[in-house]
């Protein structure tokens, strides 16, 4: 555990949550990501809608410096990895060799999503929809009944604090110590405000967001769960 991690529990295993979006379970070696985006910044130029196009090297330059750090035995991406079903035809030479790299480091599950139900074959580790491990199920997209040990995404969460007079808005975990949604991890990926209706209504008893700062995490409580 480094200074800037946030330890909690969800369905009773103790996990590590990094200030720069990612988990780590040290009891399994495991680092987890979610949503990638690889080329969404090329996918909205398509569109007409011209971004800088180093989304993706910037995506894994970060990871690759968490590797380093945490020297998992297993990665789990999940889901959303690639912004489209073309995105990793788009990837350059080097990309695919950063990639090529990190698969050497530890063995990879990649959990398919909304946006690449059919990630490529080239990527190498496992494609699969979910994955058991422990008390944890992984999958992209939470469930809308209880869930308990559900660590999911999809949902990009983000929440705001207001400190005098001045608001910041931050990605974020959320979790209720039962099941987990974890922060996009992409570069451009968006995000959807705790408050919205998609993130809380998972929550019934309230929640813990853990907010992404510069150089740590601040867990805020919801105020369903003040009031517990």
């Amino acid at each position: 555990m480094t200074d800037t991690d946030a330890r909690i529990r969800v369905n009773g295993e103790e996990l590590l949550l990094d200030a720069a979006g990612a988990l780590y379970w040290e009891a399994e070696r495991t680092l987890v990501f979610a949503d990638l985006h690889f080329e969404k910044g090329s996918s909205f130029a398509r569109r007409g809608q011209m971004l800088p196009p180093y989304d993706t090297r910037t995506t894994l330059r970060r990871i690759e410096t968490l590797v380093a750090l945490r020297k998992p035995k297993r990665v789990i991406a999940l889901g959303d990895s690639f912004h489209d079903r073309e995105a990793a035809d788009r990837l350059d030479g080097d990309e695919r060799a950063m990639l090529r790299d990190l698969r050497r480091h530890a063995d990879w599950i990649w959990i398919t999503g909304n946006h690449d139900p059919a990630p490529p074959s080239w990527l190498g580790g496992t494609v699969t929809e979910e994955v058991a491990i422990g008390g944890l199920v992984f999958r992209h997209e939470p469930q809308s009944c209880p869930s308990a040990g559900e660590v999911a995404g999809h949902l990009h969460p983000c929440a705001t604090v207001t400190r005098r007079g001045r608001s910041v808005r931050r990605r974020c975990f959320v979790s209720d110590g039962l099941r987990m949604v974890m922060p996009a991890f992409g570069a451009y990926a968006g995000g959807l405000d705790v408050r919205e209706a998609p993130v809380k209504s998972l929550f019934a008893d309230g929640f813990f967001a853990y907010l992404l700062g510069t150089g740590r995490v601040y867990a805020v409580a919801d105020r369903r769960a003040e009031a517990r």
